[in-house]
């Protein structure tokens, strides 16, 4: 799978680590319904840390098609909400 965060480029991301990132994504999504900022800011940082860790980063001249787009790590909690709707960020 190809993730792009948004503002810094695309990374490979092996299957097997969904479970990882599913899990976040549901603690992201729970942080930007009550409006939890703090817990938001450390959650979207943990979510892209994760993705940075596992992934394998392409090179700027091999741009492929994106299979899930991540906020930038400055994204307001408001601009996420927007993006998450009612399954989150990552596709169970």
């Amino acid at each position: 799978m190809i993730v792009r965060i948004m503002g810094e480029g695309q990374v490979r991301l092996d299957d097997s680590h969904f479970a990882e990132l599913n899990r976040l994504d549901d603690e992201l999504l729970a942080e930007t319904e009550s409006g939890d900022e703090e817990g938001f800011r450390r959650t979207l940082g943990a979510l892209l840390a994760a993705v940075r860790r596992l992934g394998t980063p392409l090179a700027d001249d091999e741009l492929q098609p994106s299979d899930l787009i991540l906020p930038s790590p400055d994204a307001s909690l408001p601009e996420v909400r927007a993006l998450l709707g009612e399954d989150g960020l990552i596709p169970d």
